[in-house]
């Protein structure tokens, strides 16, 4: 019996399941101002997975860098859903809010 694509599954459900949370909390305390540092993971992870031998190893980090870089967007659409009302506004960074609401960023997609 081989385990591998069942292992890599599981390290791909953990590492995506790892990033939800991140992102949220990244645009309730920082916006999306971070997304250089999802950058800079994504590519350093998926770089890293190109010369690591082990194949659990690099499939982590593979997925974990696919999931920063995907993380990128999610980081805007998250602001997206703090504008609409689906998640609460950070009260110490409402002016960021307000901003965007004045000229009317949030209604374009």
């Amino acid at each position: 019996m081989y385990l591998t694509g069942i292992i890599i599954s599981v390290i791909t459900f953990l590492a995506i399941g790892l990033w939800h949370p991140i992102v949220i909390k990244t645009e309730y305390y920082w916006g999306t101002r971070p997304w250089v540092i999802y950058l800079l993971i994504g590519l350093a992870c998926i770089g890293a997975a190109m010369f690591v031998e082990d194949v659990y190893l690099s499939s982590f980090l593979g997925v974990f860098g696919a999931s920063a870089l995907w993380g990128i967007g999610e980081l805007f659409a998250q602001r997206k859903r703090v504008l609409k009302g689906w998640f609460p506004k950070n009260p110490k960074r409402l002016s960021d809010y307000e901003d965007s609401t004045a000229t009317g960023r949030q209604d374009r997609q």
